[in-house]
């Protein structure tokens, strides 16, 4: 049985990454498609206090789970079933439940670290990098963690001051090095989406037909 297509998609912190990637899966067959987000495999933190949690800096690469990671994807790339981990973002725990997931002919894994690890790059058929300019990425992450994760605007500015706009320069930038397409103005960009979509349709169908053959 032939490998699945695996997309892999990054770009900084409220870059319009998840946004871009909704818009392509979009496009395609739901039904041959999984979306893994990079999110749900931050590491669980259990063993500490929720004070101790709120400390730890969640825009280091150390504070996911890659071997977990690693491990769910070489898992569907040998078409098993896998159990994805469900984060819960403002206790910052991983939830006892996980979501069941049925290997299918493609994969998009998406996250600020989804090029970080080489043994990872290396099983990606399509590498894209989301590129926004800092002061819009900053206003949508701020809108973001306000409304879905009950956040103060003073928190997210000292979060963004310590810790996002160096993390981001440290460790994201420079993995638009590794893409193969850089997109600027994430999903709004429509003509990016149009020239990837007529790109990876072909290589699809190729896989999809291998696939049911």
């Amino acid at each position: 049985m032939n490998k699945p297509l695996i997309i892999g998609i990054s770009g900084g912190t409220g870059s319009g990454k998840t946004r871009f990637t909704k818009e392509l899966i979009s496009r395609f067959n739901s039904k041959d498609l999984i979306y893994i987000s990079q999110d749900s495999y931050y590491k669980d933190l259990s063993s500490i206090s929720y004070e101790e949690r709120c400390s730890v800096n969640f825009d280091s690469p150390d504070s996911i789970d890659f071997s977990d990671l690693l491990k769910d994807i070489r898992k569907l790339i040998k078409f098993e079933i896998t159990d994805i981990p469900i984060y819960n973002f403002k206790r910052h725990l991983r939830m006892k439940e996980s979501n069941r997931i049925k290997p299918k002919s493609i994969i998009i894994i998406e996250g600020i670290f989804s090029l970080y690890k080489l043994e990872i790059r290396e099983l990606m058929d399509v590498k894209i990098f989301v590129d926004t300019p800092a002061d819009i990425r900053i206003l949508r992450r701020a809108k973001r963690d306000i409304n879905k994760r009950e956040r103060t605007i003073e928190s997210i500015v000292d979060q963004y001051l310590t810790t996002v706009r160096p993390m981001h320069k440290k460790y994201v930038e420079p993995t638009k090095s590794y893409a193969d397409i850089i997109v600027p103005n994430g999903g709004k960009n429509k003509v990016a989406l149009d020239i990837i979509n007529s790109q990876l349709l072909p290589m699809m169908k190729e896989v999809l037909k291998h696939a049911n053959s």
